[in-house]
């Protein structure tokens, strides 16, 4: 089976549609097999007081005005449907409280991603099992307690899942990774487990490849110095098309572990052992 590689979108659009577009357009030409936006209600995820307070921001000096610029409505998701269609790429969102998972229900979406923030938010994982759509389970910030109950939830609903190894610093620095965790969420809870990275540079998530990953996650951006938290550890345009490469590369070399003689070698192991064999 082949990773399935998502290019997070986020809010890396910084609330421009047409930014949007261009990232779809960037993780298409990677051959990327999806997009991955976020979707919040700003009102139910931060406290008045939050909102209320400093920020400067391209979009004004409040917190509330810099939150509400980066959400996307229903005309906005609307057309990022249509142009994933268009573009034959599929696209699925995390939703950071309920009113925004009831919002996404209502596109035909075959993916559904709990974010590593949202993991111990029972009546969110409760909505999001109920579908019944295959879902990306996120592990960063989470104890093994808390992730054996998200994955209970899922397992009881009969809602198809993977786990996704997670570190929730950005960046994340390369010594955090701990990707053996791999292997142990995958022997703990006998379910494909993936990979969803914050690093700067590409090798981690090559060697994650490695590891048996099902699935691999990582912000993409038109450039890094644009404005934004998820910038400074996403991927730009042509580190994308190298990421992607070179994943499907490590998936071709891994092989299926089955020690044998090749026929491309037995001309070889003629001429080399030929002073010493006389019988192939």
């Amino acid at each position: 089976m082949s990773i399935f590689i998502i290019a997070e979108i986020g809010i890396n659009h910084n609330g421009d549609i047409g930014i949007a577009k261009d990232l779809i357009k960037v993780a298409k030409e990677a051959d990327c097999d999806a997009v991955k936006f976020q979707k919040r209600t700003v009102e139910l995820v931060y406290s008045k007081e939050l909102l209320d307070s400093p920020r400067e921001s391209p979009w004004g000096t409040t917190q509330r005005a810099q939150k509400e610029a980066l959400e996307f409505g229903l005309e906005e998701y609307s057309e990022i449907d249509r142009f994933c269609k268009e573009m034959e790429i599929e696209w699925f969102a995390s939703a950071w409280d309920l009113e925004s998972q009831k919002f996404l229900s209502q596109f035909d979406l075959k993916y559904n991603k709990v974010a590593s923030a949202m993991l111990t938010y029972e009546p969110l994982l409760e909505m999001v099992a109920s579908e019944k759509r295959h879902t990306f389970i996120s592990t960063g910030m989470s104890t093994l307690e808390q992730i054996d109950r998200a994955v209970e939830i899922f397992r009881k609903a009969g809602c198809p899942f993977e786990l996704m190894h997670c570190i929730s610093t950005y960046p994340m620095d390369d010594e955090d990774a701990n990707l053996n965790c791999i292997h142990t969420l995958r022997e703990r809870y006998k379910c494909d487990v993936g990979y969803s990275g914050h690093e700067v540079g590409l090798a981690v998530s090559y060697a994650a490849a490695a590891l048996g990953i099902t699935s691999l996650e990582r912000h993409i951006t038109l450039g890094r110095a644009m404005y934004g938290s998820d910038q400074a550890s996403s991927v730009e345009p042509m580190g994308l098309k190298s990421l992607v490469g070179a994943v499907r590369k490590i998936e071709r070399a891994m092989g299926d572990g089955v020690i044998s003689v090749l026929t491309k070698e037995v001309p070889i192991s003629k001429k080399l052992r030929a002073h010493f064999h006389t019988d192939f």
